[in-house]
């Protein structure tokens, strides 16, 4: 089967708050989060509340972040989201306490069915719970689970839940250790 991007319709997807909020949030999203010229992280959470989102206390947001839409995003306290982080939350995505995103890690979403000649569009929420590291480079793909304590090292792509407190590598990523915390 051929895919035709023809017959390709995500009419039915609606992310939600209006083509004017969206569209204003794109242009502030392009300023203040993709532009490298602005070091303020407390600008950013600001924004972000404005626009819907659900921000804890001592929350870092580091240069060249894109979030696709911020009302379809939660980030507890005490979070670091590092340089050249995608969000890309078709779905919504819950970030927990004490998690670390690093440098141009991607959380995403969506995708698409390949098995399809319409290549529909399918979407998946992702959650990253309390200490959890998404390494510099890596994906978390749509659906996914990083559960507590569990670290996704530099450049994995996690297709399915990760278990707490374990390191996983690799793409897709495997568990390699289990971490003993002391």
């Amino acid at each position: 089967m051929k895919t035709d991007l023809s017959k390709y319709d995500n009419s039915w997807y609606d992310p939600g708050r209006g083509f004017i909020k969206r569209t204003f949030w794109f242009i502030v999203n392009a300023i203040f989060f993709q532009c490298p010229l602005n070091p303020f992280s407390s600008l950013k959470v600001a924004l972000l509340k404005l626009f819907g989102a659900k921000i804890g206390k001592g929350v870092c947001i580091k240069p060249s972040v894109n979030i696709k839409y911020p009302w379809r995003l939660k980030i507890g306290n005490n979070v670091w989201v590092g340089e050249s982080v995608w969000i890309d939350n078709l779905a919504d995505v819950m970030i927990e306490d004490n998690v670390c995103i690093s440098q141009g890690a991607m959380l995403l979403c969506g995708n698409h069915n390949y098995k399809k000649e319409t290549f529909d569009l399918m979407i998946g929420e992702i959650i990253v719970k309390e200490g959890a590291w998404i390494g510099a480079r890596a994906v978390v793909c749509p659906g996914v689970i990083v559960n507590a304590g569990a670290v996704l090292t530099v450049s994995s792509v996690a297709t399915k839940d990760l278990d707490a407190n374990s390191i996983y590598q690799g793409i897709p990523a495997v568990k390699i250790r289990i971490i003993n915390r002391i």
